[in-house]
């Protein structure tokens, strides 16, 4: 595992961190900073003053605060967490893995699928760690509903929903609307969590084909509306919505929906339904499990909020970045296994590029 270091009676991890933009604020660092033994010793980003920032709020004293992520992997640290634009996933979870360091890559793990693999092989190839940013996974609903899946509840799962639908709430700072930094537009970056979440539930992870269309109707459009204020409609390179449908290799099919402006009531994100020969479930109005049972239809919400819903020591105010981080670290120390796979999140790239092509080409793609 790690390279650990004596501090007083405490065994501590070092942790460097690339990519200081929203979601490291937002999610990872104020989770690490809660976590003990954990310092965060290195802070990179292609702003300087962004790192110089993040190093004053969250790091050690002399934090090491650099532009150059090399200048990072190569040091004496234990875990690197990669949280850059989409398109430099990839090189830099290579080379941290390559040179020895655990990595936690924010989603979605890379921007095609030679890229997912080259991470998957590096992290094989180095005997480290590769965990993959689902952080949607350790809410308390999806750990309960992983479990009925697991305990059988649902019978054999063959149709299912992944949902990502937002009515207007399209991210207007940072480098969402360039297809050349993120790889895409919502598909890429919400129906990723969907998609997961949805595969995970079923483990199944062999899909045969996908078809998919990419829309740009609403984009060319301002729309002041906008949940984070009107968009510049020339730098909105991306779709503003994306829709899918896989088939599985024994048969089952989900279907994929994502948006970020769409006219549209029905939404959610990170939400899946579910549809099995014995039950089903969905997260649409909260989780709800729907079935037979002695000659009657039932519908049944748990309540997630103790009483053995806890399965990964969440926090009492459900808060799955810091589930996420304290499993990644645990994971790290050799105390826990990570709850996502590089081969799992793989795969869900897989499907993303194959949705992409099929929008591109008007055909389906198969895979091999």
């Amino acid at each position: 595992m790690g390279r650990f270091q004596e501090k007083g009676e405490r065994m501590t991890l070092k942790a460097a961190i690339v990519g200081l933009g929203g979601i490291a604020h937002g999610k990872h660092l104020p989770a690490l900073a809660t976590i003990p033994g954990l310092e965060l010793v290195a802070f990179c980003d292609l702003v300087l003053e962004r790192a110089q920032k993040a190093a004053a709020q969250y790091g050690v004293a002399g934090a090491k605060v650099t532009t150059d992520y090399r200048q990072v992997v190569d040091l004496d640290v234990d875990m690197v967490y990669v949280l850059t634009t989409n398109n430099a996933h990839a090189e830099i979870s290579i080379a941290a893995l390559d040179a020895g360091k655990h990595v936690l890559c924010e989603k979605p793990m890379a921007v095609s699928s030679v890229e997912a693999k080259a991470m998957v092989q590096a992290a094989k190839r180095s005997g480290k760690i590769l965990a993959i940013g689902y952080q949607n996974r350790f809410r308390s609903d999806s750990r309960y509903l992983k479990a009925l899946c697991e305990d059988g509840e649902f019978g054999d799962i063959y149709f299912a929903k992944a949902l990502a639908v937002r009515r207007r709430a399209v991210p207007t700072w940072g480098s969402f609307l360039s297809e050349e930094k993120q790889g895409g537009g919502p598909l890429i970056d919400i129906g990723t969590h969907a998609l997961d979440l949805t595969l995970w539930m079923m483990d199944n992870y062999r899909p045969r084909s996908a078809m998919g269309s990419t829309f740009h109707k609403l984009s060319d459009q301002p729309h002041p509306a906008n949940a984070w204020g009107p968009w510049d409609p020339a730098e909105f390179t991306v779709e503003d919505s994306a829709f899918g449908m896989v088939q599985m290799e024994n048969g089952a099919t989900i279907l994929l929906e994502s948006s970020w402006a769409l006219n549209t009531l029905q939404v959610g994100e990170a939400q899946t339904v579910l549809c099995g020969t014995k039950a089903g479930a969905d997260m649409l109005d909260g989780l709800r499990v729907n079935g037979e049972r002695l000659g009657k239809l039932y519908t049944f919400k748990p309540e997630l909020h103790g009483g053995g819903a806890d399965f990964f020591e969440a926090s009492s105010d459900d808060d799955a970045g810091l589930t996420e981080a304290k499993n990644f670290v645990a994971a790290v120390k050799g105390e826990a296994e990570p709850v996502v796979k590089p081969e799992q999140a793989m795969i869900v790239t897989q499907i993303l590029e194959a949705i992409y092509q099929s929008a591109r080409s008007g055909q389906p793609v198969f895979f091999q």
